[in-house]
């Protein structure tokens, strides 16, 4: 069938009974990214197939990790560049929509993770099945690189499953595991890992009749009354969640749908038009820019193994516990060490609801729950790989542990680590026998959530040490950026400007609600006065005062008052706000309020210096790095890519002037900081 035409990326065989198994193997490479050289091929492929009329085809991948990572982002950047992005969707647009019209039955096999355009594929195809896993995934998460599905995803898939099951799946970008893809009718069929062809080709035979009920239920939602009837309720829906001025991928994605008719040919140039002007946004490349530097922080720990197997916390307080339960929750034996039982009690709980949220399956909650135990004598420690210190802020105490801990590590190749959010590493490694094997490991809270890692580095430090810790950050799925062990390190020092300017305007008057909704139409996740409130005031306060003398900043008057009343916060339900039920009940602002003009520049402008600051101080390796670490640490607007990626996309030298003015204004604190001189410049300037 196939005779004189040779592929690179697919494996072809035709079986006795007629039927075509095309594979996917995409050469010099781990995974299936579909290029323009893939699509290519299964376009002369699928011309063949249409002519030579097989009994059927079937579809799957030879990659042992999954189907289809998605398109390949490398190229799409280079069409990006060249304008060339319109052409190329509608290549692989054409690619598939020659599959789909293929005259024999078709059935796409998944196993693995299954994104994208990987997704598109499928939908292409007649059938779906796929393998009955936890590591299936199904998903479109297009929007999370600042476009939409352009391979027909959003042509298909409400025309497969309904609009208001299809849209959520694209808007959100979340992925469905192997059963809920199941339930909703994006796969016809689950198999056994094992028996996955064997099923597909039972199905490829006997077809599966997809229920009367949905399949009316995919016609009814898609009427051109019901797009408009379901798009503006849609659309207010996503308006709730993020700014069209912000992130326009969601809305778009809404709009190409409403205006999508019975005709596929309409609907997929529609996609492509929208998607080729999305490209070309702002927020695009800055989402793009972010994927890869999540791709780079990921690879970090590649390269050598941590040779961790077994964990030792010590302080079962909200961070070790949590440190503790998620490290449990991966895979590795651990024991978490405090004072009495009673303090590692609602650790043990706190981990008992998170693996009953996260695994539901009773069998491996109960497996999770038995990597961690309670340790109260401290036996642990002596057998631990690596042993992290997770005890309040105060460089005596951490240093009494230590002579507890290390000779326990000594005789051996364990990590001793410091959980520490601002104490200097340089001080607290001062009385160690083997400083070379001591860092820090900041987490962030809440530690099931947050992304980022700060490897904490000191003069000492073995580098390879460095390397090992690394490569744990990823083994519990955490992105690691190694950072200077200055005071802040990276994320507190760069955040903690920007939360005491907003309570010291607060301080002036200007209502917390205000104060919110600034930052957030900036496009910070949360506002300062619910992440003070959040993140807790004693914490707020702790961190302040270490690191308020170094950054030249005083602590705003107010807190030890609040503090003395016992009003730490959410935790408390009473702080800068009062708390209900985990949410904040801000106070309604005097709609006759006038809010000062440069209240968003003195909040954000604040991080920003810091953030120059760190650079031209060598906190991180690179911009890029620092980049990663504020967005994944803090949340920092990622459609803005990062606060030196702002700075580069606003302008060096405007961004100064405006520090200049505000220092002229309101005091010292607003000067430019030292990484603003002509160095760091041109460094920014070439981000």
């Amino acid at each position: 069938m196939f005779e004189g035409l040779r592929f690179h990326h697919w494996k072809t065989s035709l079986d006795d009974s007629g039927i075509v198994t095309l594979t996917l193997d995409r050469a010099r490479s781990s995974v299936n990214a579909i290029s323009r050289e893939v699509l290519d091929e299964l376009g002369q492929i699928v011309e063949r197939l249409a002519i030579e009329k097989p009994a059927g085809v079937i579809i799957h991948s030879a990659k042992a990790n999954g189907f289809a990572v998605g398109a390949d982002i490398k190229e799409f950047v280079e069409y990006a560049k060249h304008g060339t992005v319109l052409e190329n969707i509608e290549n692989g647009q054409r690619a598939f929509d020659a599959l789909a019209r293929l005259p024999c039955p078709t059935v796409a096999a998944v196993h693995g993770a299954c994104m994208g355009g990987g997704t598109e594929l499928i939908l292409a195809c007649r059938q779906r099945i796929a393998a009955d896993d936890e590591k299936t995934r199904i998903g479109l998460p297009e929007v999370m690189l600042g476009i939409h599905p352009g391979w027909g995803g959003s042509a298909r898939l409400p025309r497969l499953i309904g609009a208001p099951e299809a849209l959520p799946i694209m808007l959100t970008g979340k992925a469905l595991s192997a059963r809920k893809a199941k339930s909703l009718g994006v796969v016809d069929r689950l198999a056994r890992p094992d028996e996955l062809m064997a099923e597909a080709r039972a199905l490829l035979r006997h077809p599966h009749a997809r229920p009367f009920a949905q399949r009316l239920t995919a016609w009814a939602t898609n009427t051109w009354l019901a797009r408009q009837i379901l798009a503006p309720m849609v659309i207010k829906q996503t308006a709730a969640k993020v700014r069209k001025e912000h992130y326009p991928a969601p809305f778009a994605l809404i709009d190409v749908w409403k205006r999508g008719g019975g005709n596929i040919q309409q609907r997929l140039k529609l996609e492509a038009r929208s998607v080729a002007k999305l490209a070309e946004t702002a927020t695009a490349r800055n989402l793009i820019r972010i994927f890869f530097l999540q791709e780079r922080l990921k690879g970090l720990g590649n390269d050598v193994d941590a040779g961790i197997r077994t964990v030792h916390v010590v302080g079962a307080g909200v961070m070790g516990g949590d440190i503790a339960a998620w490290a449990a929750f991966k895979g590795f034996d651990v024991t978490l060490q405090d004072r009495e039982m009673k303090f590692i009690q609602p650790a043990l709980d706190r981990a008992q609801a998170l693996y009953e949220k996260k695994l539901k399956a009773p069998e491996k909650v109960d497996e999770a729950r038995r990597r961690l135990r309670a340790d109260v004598e401290g036996a642990g420690a002596a057998r631990a790989d690596l042993a992290i210190e997770a005890i309040f802020e105060n460089p005596e105490a951490k240093e009494a542990l230590y002579a507890t801990i290390e000779p326990q590590l000594a005789s051996r190749n364990g990590i001793l680590a410091s959980n520490t959010s601002s104490i200097p590493l340089d001080e607290l490694r001062k009385r160690l026998a083997s400083p070379q094997r001591f860092l820090g490991l900041h987490f962030f809270n809440p530690v099931a959530q947050m992304p980022l890692v700060e490897v904490v580095r000191h003069d000492a430090l073995d580098p390879h040490v460095e390397k090992r810790a690394m490569a744990f950050c990823k083994a519990i799925g955490k992105l690691p950026v190694a950072v200077k062990g200055t005071p802040g390190f990276l994320v507190n020092r760069i955040l903690m400007p920007y939360l005491l300017e907003a309570l010291r305007l607060y301080n002036e008057g200007v209502p917390g609600p205000v104060l919110d909704k600034e930052a957030k139409n900036f496009g910070m996740p949360m506002g300062p006065i619910e992440l003070a409130d959040t993140v807790g005031l004693d914490v707020c306060a702790t961190v302040g005062k270490e690191l308020a003398p170094f950054l030249g900043l005083e602590l705003p008057p107010g807190l030890e008052d609040k503090l003395e009343a016992g009003k730490r916060g959410k935790k408390d339900g009473q702080g800068l706000y009062t708390w209900q039920d985990g949410k904040p009940q801000k106070p309604q602002v005097d709609p006759d309020y006038t809010p000062p003009p440069d209240l968003q520049d003195r909040m954000i402008l604040a991080m920003v210096n810091e953030a120059v600051a760190c650079l031209g101080d060598g906190v991180v390796d690179d911009a890029d790095l620092l980049d990663a670490g504020v967005i994944f640490g803090t949340g920092f607007a990622p459609f803005r890519g990062g606060p030196i990626q702002y700075v580069h996309s606003e302008g060096a030298e405007k961004m100064r002037q405006k520090l200049e003015t505000l220092a002229k204004r309101y005091g010292e604190r607003f000067l430019p900081k030292n990484g603003w001189d002509h160095a760091a410049l041109s460094r920014i300037e070439n981000a």
